[in-house]
């Protein structure tokens, strides 16, 4: 044995030698395209048959997949992987975090107290020894919470970076690919690809690495991610060979020698090349970044900073978070290109992203800007007048009335004041401004997307997670998700007699037993197989499920099909028709001794009118008429369809040479200068061999699962390749149709013809008439598909528009799952394709995976309102304490200090607290919210209003009768550094005690009696919330001047806990009362659409236009955003490739990086807009994130 040969097959480099080519003369060799390639190849090198000997592979048998070997190649030509940029250190998150605008105010009024507190005054008034030695301890206590502050949410950040850094890492190593190693198929992770693999290619693959074909069969390829160019390029061994990595194949299959992967492939070039570019920028850009407003979002490079994948994004200029990609092969090249004719074009793209921006805001998303600007507003006006107000009534009360002059001994005390004064106005702002908002948001959908998975339910885009809870439409395939897609052949129509079981195998003629055998073993894709159970269970089936239950069928006939494809292996084809969705069928040709066989399989009734000929009982082929055909159809198919079988013709074909081979009418003289490549010319005039029946059951918990959608308001359609019967059957079956329903079954062609007017055209008119009632649609193309998701979207028939969700999996999918509001691709069954163009991929491809969906979807809305409930009952009643003690005592009740351990940690913890709340099957029993619904609703005005009348009553009450109540010393119109008074704690004390009791009330938005329902299932909640008891337990008794508090008795605890659990039952008070009573335009007030459009433009335009932004440069929880953003950003990693229009330029990394998309969006000049994929009218040319997965065969009629 040679010692290139181990372990008996696949081949590995000698000790002793050396390969053939390195790293250079690869690059060389793919830097050819087409034919010129191929020429290249053959005069250096001989071909690509001795590139396999000088890279020792083996065409047939791959490497040999050793250790050795594998570690070999990767020291000589480099692993599959881009190395990603090194992660953000604790100290940068630190720094990022303290930039937010409202802390430095903080810091900065801090220190100036604190300076003040040192400074030497004069004797006399406010010169008291205690006073002054408890002046310093303010500035200290705010310094040091906005420090805690700053460690927390850095720590956090890190935390989620580190944690979504392994869930992408296992998000990617899921993507796998086909190679054959050891003379084995294997599917391995493509980072594990090296040079000399042998790589399988097939329809719907993104192509991990560079390669040259060794072998094709109609293999067409997608190369615009490189080229721009959207027409599909036709690959063949002497026609053009080269295979790059990014491009997608879309139809065919074939073999590839890899031979360059990782940043030797052409992408991994241009992204050293995009890496070097950006790393220079961003010197140049560093200066100019000190001068520029923090908020200010730039149109160029310098606003970009880098995010927790090391990417280049934009800062966060409103609530939605901006959108940047990872793509590692295509939308580098994207970028690449752009740099040849950037200037004015550059100019017109960003002016039609700022448009089409506008438009791209999930639902959840645009209503919480709007409010969050609104409370800004509102935040910053009694902000800015608390301070005037304390201001002028001292200067009044001070200079006015007493008489008083501003000496110079007297300025740091004035100073002090005053500084005293800006930063309670600075609180309040902290307190109006719903901190723990974007926090919550971001909680709520990470944590929905964790529990998601355990749902089988991988979610690419975060928005689509709540999107779906919105959802009023759902567009469902058959096969797979409303079907288990475990498909058996239980009828057979042979020799023109129909079985209702298996035939026995020796009562067929000789003939009719080779014809079936050979035409299903040799017209499969060979990646297709069936495989005995180890456990001795139900064989497993890989690859193509359609194609599984024919070779099934030959199994059950007693007869095997591996014998054949070793005689005729998939080499020796002479030609092969695969399956698309326009030809709704397979062909293969394949040499034979008179000349050539043509064996055809596919939709049964598309197949018989090809056919002339039909085999009889004795194998003869016989006419087979236009009459024999409808009797066919009606005496076998459709039975067959109506029981619910999907039904498959195979047909066969003889071409001869020689006329003197001749002997059959349905044989054919093949004529010299024939045509293979004209399709329709070879496949005509068939002979039919025989007609099958294939059972794919319904799945047991679907027809549940559609009535909840159903009870839930939701309309669910099937959208099938099957035929109308069969599609009618399974739609009664799983509950889409009943008896005594008038809803519409239409096939492709029916549909069409009902929607086109005179000139051809989709008419939106005609189509309002068909989609309300339209249940099935079968027989249906992709553009089908597309047209009806896009007229339901477009319709203005509903009095809101429709939230529709799609499902696909085949790779002409990809227009209709982008179109849609969310994408549901399937994991098992799905291209690559159809996965880059989904929001969330169903990993077990099983429809009740989509109810869940809807289920966390409504929870993530559910989630956001009920910490709105809470979080603006506790800003309402600080914000009023603060401003009404401004106008009163001349102070706040509520210290500084004070609330920000309301605001900053109790928010925190709430927003954590509430957005961990598991869904419960109730959700399913109410229609969807609908995007023009406000997002506080009557009942949760209800709530924050009487909550606040409450527990201002309680918080007035204390603080102007208190010291009488409790008989202790007054503790209003106390100096500015007093020290700390029972009173003042009782009612800071008493104010957090209602809040965190009231934060049980806040767990029920819809007027629920049972507020304490489902806490038991919630440990997150009932943890936190006793953890902040406690710690409120010991700031109150050990807090001291730090905290302004002065340790209470057990009788004033008493009170305050007992003023704290009254909210409980001053809750169920407020559940009595109607929420009628709360107007309706207190909510929401009514406009015409045109008006709401504008309105949206308008926020818009807060985002994109400089001269208004400082208007809402006060608001925090804009601002804030930028600290928990980049959780959102770890999902939603799509680059900008606007130069593509084509649904399939949203490629992922086929090459494993986390991070090498980190210099593209510099080179590129372009910083994006905020971009959701979500909402319908997404720009077509926005790359969206990867995944993964793979298919292992081609799909069939249904898809």
């Amino acid at each position: 044995m040679s010692e290139d040969q181990v372990d008996g097959l696949g081949m590995s480099r000698p000790r002793d030698a050396n390969y053939g080519l390195d790293v250079m003369d690869l690059r060389k060799i793919m830097e050819h395209h087409k034919h010129e390639g191929y020429e290249y190849i053959q005069e250096k090198y001989g071909g690509v048959l001795e590139l396999c000997k000088q890279l020792y592979t083996s065409p047939n048998e791959g490497i040999s997949g050793s250790p050795v070997d594998l570690e070999d190649r990767r020291k000589t030509f480099g692993s599959n992987v881009i190395p990603p940029k090194p992660p953000k250190t604790f100290l940068q998150l630190v720094w990022e975090a303290i930039q937010d605008v409202t802390l430095i105010v903080l810091i900065v009024a801090a220190l100036i107290s604190l300076g003040l507190s040192f400074y030497p005054r004069s004797e006399g008034e406010g010169s008291d020894s205690s006073e002054s030695e408890a002046g310093w301890i303010e500035g200290v206590a705010i310094l040091g919470a906005v420090v805690v502050v700053v460690l927390v949410t850095a720590f956090n950040d890190y935390q989620k970076e580190k944690q979504f850094r392994g869930l992408q890492s296992k998000i990617e190593h899921e993507h796998q690919f086909s190679v054959i190693r050891g003379g084995q198929d294997k599917n391995i992770p493509v980072g594990e690809i090296v040079v000399g693999d042998i790589a399988q290619v097939k329809y719907g693959d993104l192509l991990p690495a560079d390669g040259l074909l060794i072998q094709s069969n109609d293999l067409k390829v997608d190369e615009s991610s490189l080229t721009g160019e959207s027409d599909h390029v036709k690959k063949g061994v002497k026609t053009d060979p080269m295979m790059f990595s990014g491009t997608h194949v879309m139809e065919g299959s074939g073999k590839m020698l890899v031979t360059a992967v990782g940043v030797n492939s052409q992408t991994g070039i241009i992204f050293a090349l995009l890496g070097a570019s950006s790393e220079e920028g961003d010197k140049d850009k560093k200066k100019e970044k000190k001068d520029k407003n923090r908020l200010k979002g730039e149109e160029g490079n310098g606003g970009t900073r880098t995010n927790m994948a090391g990417q280049n994004t934009p800062y966060i200029d409103s609530i939605t978070p901006v959108i940047t990609g990872n793509n590692s092969h295509n939308n580098a090249t994207n970028a690449n290109n752009k740099t040849a004719n950037q200037g004015e074009e550059d100019e017109k793209e960003q002016k039609a992203k700022v448009e089409t921006a506008r438009k791209e805001k999930s639902v959840l998303q645009g209503k919480l800007t709007k409010l969050a600007i609104q409370i800004g507003y509102g935040g910053t006006a009694v902000a800015v007048l608390v301070v005037l107000i304390l201001i002028v009534k001292f200067c009044v009360i001070e200079f006015g009335i007493e008489g008083k002059s501003w000496g110079a001994d007297d300025t740091a005390i004035y100073i002090e004041t005053f500084v005293f004064y800006f930063i309670i106005g600075v609180t309040v702002l902290v307190v109006a401004v719903p901190e723990g908002l974007p926090l919550a948001v971001t909680l709520a959908l990470a944590y929905s997307v964790r529990k998601m998975m355990d749902d089988n339910n991988l979610v690419r885009h975060l928005d689509a997670c709540e999107t779906m809870g919105n959802a009023t439409a759902i567009c469902s395939d058959k096969t797979g998700t409303l079907t288990t897609n475990r498909m058996t052949v239980v009828q057979s129509y042979i020799g023109r007699a129909h079985h209702k079981s298996t035939p026995n195998f020796n009562s067929l003629a000789p003939p009719l037993q080779d014809l079936i055998v050979r035409s299903i073993a040799i017209n499969s894709g060979y990646t297709s197989r069936v495989l005995p159970d180890k456990d001795g269970g139900l064989p497993q089936q890989l690859g193509n499920k359609t194609e599984c239950a024919l070779l099934g069928f030959i199994l059950d006939l007693g007869q095997q099909y591996y014998p054949i494809r070793e005689e005729v292996p998939e080499e020796a084809l002479f030609k092969v028709y695969t399956f698309n969705s326009v030809r709704k069928s397979m062909s293969t040709v394949i040499n034979m001794k008179f000349g050539y066989r043509l064996f055809t399989k596919g939709a049964s009734e598309i197949v018989l009118k090809k056919c002339n000929y039909i085999l009889d009982c004795d194998g003869k082929p016989k006419p087979f008429t236009m009459e024999d055909q409808e009797k066919v159809v009606k005496n076998v198919i459709e039975p067959m369809a109506g029981d619910g079988l999907r039904t498959i013709c195979v047909a066969y074909k003889d071409y001869h040479t020689d006329s003197s081979t001749k002997t059959e009418d349905s044989e054919e003289i093949l004529k010299p200068d024939h045509d293979w490549e004209d399709e329709d010319s070879v496949v005509r005039n068939l002979t039919c061999i025989l007609v099958v029946g294939i059972q794919d059951p319904v799945r047991d918990e679907v027809p549940a699962s559609i009535k909840q959608c159903q009870s839930a308001g939701i309309t669910v359609r099937m959208v099938t390749g099957d035929n109308v019967n069969t599609a009618r059957s399974i739609a009664t079956k799983c509950g889409i149709l009943t008896p005594h329903d008038n809803f519409l079954v239409l096939d492709g062609k029916e549909f069409n013809k009902r929607i086109r007017d005179a000139k051809g055209e989709v008419s939106q008119e005609l189509l309002d008439k068909v989609w309300p009632d339209l249940r099935v649609l079968a027989r249906s193309s992709p553009q089908d598909k597309y047209t009806l998701v896009k007229g339901i979207i477009d319709s203005k028939k509903s009095s809101s528009r429709e939230v529709v969700a799609v499902t696909g999996d085949g790779t002409n999918d990809g227009p209709a799952l982008k179109k849609a509001d969310v994408g549901f691709a399937m994991g098992i069954s799905g291209t690559d394709v159809a996965k880059e163009a989904s929001d969330i991929i169903l990993t077990d491809d099983n429809f009740t995976s989509i109810v869940k969906a809807v289920m966390w979807g409504r929870n993530v809305y559910d989630s956001i309102a009920k910490f709105l409930q809470f979080q603006l009952t506790v800003n309402c009643v600080a914000v009023m304490v603060a401003f009404f003690g401004a106008c009163i005592i001349n102070d706040s009740p509520l210290k500084a200090i004070q609330m920000l351990w309301v605001n900053l940690i109790m928010d925190t913890l709430a927003s954590l607290a509430l957005a961990t709340e598991l869904p419960s099957p109730e959700l399913l029993k109410r229609k969807p919210y609908g995007r023009t619904k406000a997002l506080i609703s009557r009942t949760m005005t209800k709530n924050i209003l009487g909550h606040s009348i409450y527990q201002l009553i309680v918080v007035f009450v204390l603080l102007f009768a208190g010291n009488n109540l409790f008989e202790i010393d007054d503790g209003k119109y106390a100096k500015i550094h007093a020290p700390p008074s029972q009173h003042f704690t009782i009612i800071f004390n008493t104010f957090v005690m209602m809040t965190l009791f009231n934060e049980i009330n806040a767990r029920k938005i819809h007027g629920q009696r049972n507020i304490l329902e489902g806490l038991r299932r919630n440990p997150v909640f009932i943890g936190i919330w006793i953890g902040t008891f406690v710690a409120q337990i010991i700031l109150v008794q050990f807090g001291g001047t730090v905290f302004s508090t002065k340790a209470l008795t057990l009788d004033q605890w008493f009170w305050c806990v007992f003023l704290g659990v009254s909210t409980l039952l001053w809750g169920q008070i407020i559940t009595t009362i109607p929420t009628s009573v709360i107007p309706k335009n207190i909510c929401r007030k009514r406009k015409t659409p045109e008006v709401e459009d504008e309105e949206e433009e308008e926020v818009e335009e807060v985002d994109g236009m400089p001269g208004r932004r400082g208007q809402i440069l006060w608001i925090r929880g804009l601002a804030r955003l930028q600290t928990q953003i980049r959780v959102v950003n770890a999902f939603q990693m799509d680059f900008d490739t606007s130069q593509l229009d084509s649904y399939d330029k949203r490629s992922r990394p086929s090459v494993i990086s986390l991070q090498s998309l980190q210099s593209a969006q510099h080179r590129s000049a372009i910083s994006k807009k905020p971009n959701l994929a979500s909402s319908p009218e997404i720009d077509e040319g926005n790359n969206r994130s990867p995944l993964f997965g793979r298919q292992d065969s081609i799909p069939y009629a249904d898809e």
